[in-house]
């Protein structure tokens, strides 16, 4: 009996019948996933115009189809961790397939510009809950090499960075903007028939009782935040508002309530420990810093690029390109290194990197064309990214890797926080300065300054070498 219900366990599990062959299907399982959900990031923004055009909708407007769902994604992160592991990984994998597939299909069919926001918002919520419950599945199934998988990960957001603004473009030129969500849908369909053989159900340790409170004052605190920031953005913002102000006041007595309310609870939501306990306060606030300076520098490169040195879109916009080639490019070597270098060597190695790319890309071009310069500036920047990553993310999951899903969840919600925070206050300065080329240098001379500062904090990382 104790045979035949090992063969029925094994017939279910691809891992357990051939565990070379069903991990690779596992880990390519999840990462078209999270490929999907980084191009979705990007391939937005070169369809703007377009979108603009045949909705009839203002500039401002059509910018929300991109802000709209990096929020959707900072609020859904540490809720479809923390389900995944209260419920079970696989189900908040499918569900969240079915969810980004349904709504890239509506995305595409949307005739106004507010219903296309709306359903964007929706579709991050699909988006925002891959990583989590990615990172809970390859934690769950890889046993002493999930180190090195969940490394990996830093490597699938470039490609799907580069490959995201040329999708986009391809469509916009031979198709239609629509395009971009309808591609979604079979690559949607794959994945949710994928999902449901390769990935086997674990049953987790379900807490009958779920945090309703707490999921709604941390899902306030959160959104009231980010639309006050995202308020300065504006080019006639003013930091003394009340569209300002009020979201701001409201974001932190939510949080206060939330701590006061996870002090109290019998089973909070977030626990106090994953906020401010002994490893995780250093690695949130190193995570929020770090995407704030590096994460929030992306999408400004472009128009800094057009702004200060009349480069042309494309070419401003190939810049990334660099970035995303010099983070591959050592990400793989720094994710096998990992057991024999620890977490602060490389996470202190790479932040010096990308301080070294911020001033370099702030700094005049010297001897080398403008486009040259900048390429290796944010090609420098970008081999920091790939040496720090794989420490940063590694780092925060090994404190609780039983709870990996929750812990991939509050990372990601602070590294996305920095960088909306970071990008608004950006677009406010450079809104109110007579020269945006210089005012966008003097800003990543701060990111820099931000960067070189949160070095003392490394020291502070929790260390580890070896295997979990």
């Amino acid at each position: 009996m104790a045979e035949q219900v090992a063969q029925v366990d094994a017939a279910r599990d691809p891992i357990a019948s051939d565990p070379a062959r069903g991990r690779l299907l596992l880990f390519a399982t999840v990462s078209i996933a999270l490929f999907m959900a980084s191009v979705d990031q990007t391939i937005v923004a070169t369809a703007l115009p377009a979108i603009q055009r045949e909705l009839h909708a203002q500039v401002n407007w059509s910018a929300w189809t991109i802000t709209v769902y990096a929020l959707g994604q900072v609020l859904v992160m540490p809720l479809a961790g923390k389900l995944g592991d209260q419920y079970g990984r696989k189900r908040i994998f499918l569900g969240a397939v079915v969810l980004f597939t349904a709504t890239s299909l509506c995305c595409g069919l949307a005739d106004n510009i507010y219903l296309l926001i709306a359903l964007r918002a929706v579709q991050a919520l699909g988006g925002g809950a891959f990583m989590p419950s990615a990172t809970g599945i390859i934690a769950d199934r890889f046993g002493t090499g999930r180190d090195r998988a969940l490394g990996l990960f830093s490597s699938i957001f470039p490609i799907g960075g580069i490959v995201g603004p040329v999708l986009g473009g391809l469509f916009v030129s031979y198709w239609s903007w629509r395009g971009i969500f309808l591609v979604n849908i079979p690559v949607g369909l794959l994945l949710l028939v994928l999902g449901a053989v390769v990935i086997p159900h674990i049953p987790q340790r379900r807490d009958p009782h779920l945090d309703i409170r707490g999921v709604l004052l941390l899902g306030i605190t959160l959104l009231s935040a980010m639309l006050g920031i995202g308020y300065l953005g504006g080019a006639r913002s003013d930091p003394l508002s009340v569209f300002f102000l009020l979201p701001e006041c409201v974001a932190v007595v939510a949080a206060t309530a939330f701590v006061r309310h996870s002090a109290r609870a019998q089973s909070p939501f977030v626990s106090l420990r994953f906020l401010t306990g002994r490893g995780f306060g250093v690695m949130n606030l190193l995570n929020f810093l770090y995407g704030s300076a590096v994460l929030g520098f992306g999408p400004l490169v472009p128009l800094y690029a057009e702004n200060r040195f009349r480069l042309g879109a494309l070419p401003a916009g190939t810049l990334l390109t660099a970035r995303a080639v010099g983070m591959i490019a050592v990400a793989a070597a720094a994710v096998w290194m990992l057991r024999r270098t620890g977490y602060r060597l490389p996470i202190a190695a790479g932040f010096v990197l990308c301080a070294v790319g911020l001033v370099g890309t702030a700094s005049t071009p010297h001897g080398l064309s403008p486009y040259a310069w900048l390429a290796i500036a944010t090609g420098v920047c970008g081999i920091g990214m790939g040496v720090a990553t794989p420490a940063a993310n590694n780092a925060t999951l090994q404190l609780a890797p039983e709870q990996a899903a929750a812990v991939a969840g509050l990372r990601g919600m602070f590294r996305q926080a920095g960088a909306i925070s970071a990008v608004s206050i950006t677009a406010a300065i450079v809104a109110r300065s007579a020269d945006p080329g210089i005012a966008q240098a003097h800003v990543f001379l701060v990111f820099a300054a931000i960067i070189l500062c949160s070095l003392p904090l490394v020291l502070l990382v929790p260390e580890h070498r070896g295997r979990w």
